[in-house]
């Protein structure tokens, strides 16, 4: 097996276990703010981050269930039987049974001296659907936490051990989460070049940088207006999921589990952007981020019109330019990115160590996952016009 080929497995073996890792102790964190909160009385604010783990489980667990059945009859040979992993996603233990699937498969790979391009294209199949899935698990459960916690701060003026790791593991979880889908998402076209480590951390920082004041905002405002925060979401989010609907998504095999999608991407699109639709992004990403910083600035004035304190005496002109620094600098490193760090996409019809070419006549024989690479395709359109273009020895397509 080629150095490279190795190092790029034990990279996403480690990637899966840290995700694993990193899923546990948020999701320990959260159980011990449960009991903190019961024992000090405070039994709504425990209710409130049960309900949002209640939910964010059930709809991982459904995204995974669909697409276990959709996937092609026998491509999962050594899985259990249709009522075992109905039972398993019932106990809400779906997501970690894939979690369990991927570690195993990526270490049969990596034992393997020569792994065969099948076993090669299943270990990428599953490493695709659990970063979707980790994905979605983040801006269903931590990104709501990580905003309820920091509302919570803000009200009581106080912040216990539990809650600074809610907060620390929350926010690494989020920006590693969106590292990793779009490190899977270019995997999906092999004429893209991989992300380097210099870019990585330049993208986990912009998506930090960019994605805390939002959540930020959204505290202020929770720990201000409780009781308007629930309209606010809704409105917005009715907004989104209408835009999300406008762009005909086609991700999921039936229409009711595509309106669970639509329903996650408005969600997703209300603390980050997310691209679902063909064409270019560029023009979309702004109106989205306009949209946002506009809604959050009228957030703002709000706060200033009503009161410049907190509930908890925290000076409000403290941690507003706080979150406006962090914008403006997030904002630069991800023009530095896309300027400069950005990969671009390139052309090899040949096999390089052990990553397969477009154009190879097995590729249509190996397991694709369908739905990661239709998202890749729109959301690298210049990769999918790359890849229409015909090669060394090929005319127009035929060869």
């Amino acid at each position: 097996m080629p150095l490279s080929l190795r190092a790029k497995l034990l990279t996403d073996l480690i990637l899966v276990v840290w995700g694993i890792a990193a899923f546990l102790i948020n999701l320990g964190a959260n159980l011990w703010a449960v009991s903190q909160y019961v024992l000090s009385g405070r039994y709504v604010w425990a209710a409130l981050v049960l309900t949002l783990l209640g939910l964010a489980s059930v709809a991982l667990q459904v995204f995974s269930w669909v697409w276990l059945r959709a996937d092609p009859p026998g491509l999962h040979v050594s899985q259990p039987s249709g009522r075992c992993l109905a039972l398993l996603h019932l106990l809400q233990l779906g997501y970690l049974y894939r979690c369990k699937q991927g570690l195993q498969q990526g270490l049969l790979v990596w034992q393997q001296e020569v792994p065969s391009e099948f076993d090669l294209g299943y270990a990428d199949f599953l490493s695709l659907d659990l970063s979707m899935l980790r994905l979605f698990e983040t801006f269903l459960e931590k990104t709501p936490q990580l905003t309820l916690i920091l509302a919570i701060v803000l009200h009581s003026g106080q912040a216990e051990c539990y809650q600074w790791v809610v907060i620390g593991t929350s926010l690494v979880g989020i920006s590693w989460a969106l590292l990793d889908y779009h490190r899977a998402l270019r995997t999906c076209l092999p004429s893209l070049h991989h992300l380097r480590l210099g870019s990585s951390v330049i993208y986990f920082l912009w998506n930090l940088l960019l994605l805390w004041p939002r959540v930020l905002a959204v505290a202020l405002f929770s720990a201000l207006f409780p009781r308007f925060m629930a309209l606010h979401f809704l409105g917005l989010w009715l907004v989104l999921l209408f835009w999300v609907w406008l762009q005909g998504t086609e991700f999921m095999p039936d229409s009711c589990s595509e309106w669970l999608y639509r329903a996650t991407v408005a969600t997703i699109l209300y603390f980050s952007w997310f691209n679902v639709a063909e064409g270019r992004t560029r023009g979309r990403a702004t109106i989205h981020l306009v949209f946002l910083l506009s809604d959050s600035i009228l957030m703002v004035v709000t706060w200033v019109t009503y009161s410049a304190w907190l509930p908890s005496g925290i000076l409000l002109q403290i941690l507003l330019p706080v979150g406006g620094t962090s914008f403006l600098l997030g904002l630069v490193l991800r023009l530095v990115y896309y300027h400069w760090l950005h990969p671009r996409c390139h052309w090899e019809p040949a096999q390089v160590d052990g990553t397969r070419a477009l154009h190879a006549p097995e590729w249509c024989q190996l397991p694709q996952n369908s739905r990661m690479i239709g998202l890749a395709q729109k959301f690298f359109p210049s990769a999918r016009d790359e890849a229409a273009l015909p090669w060394e020895g090929e005319v127009n397509g035929v060869l």
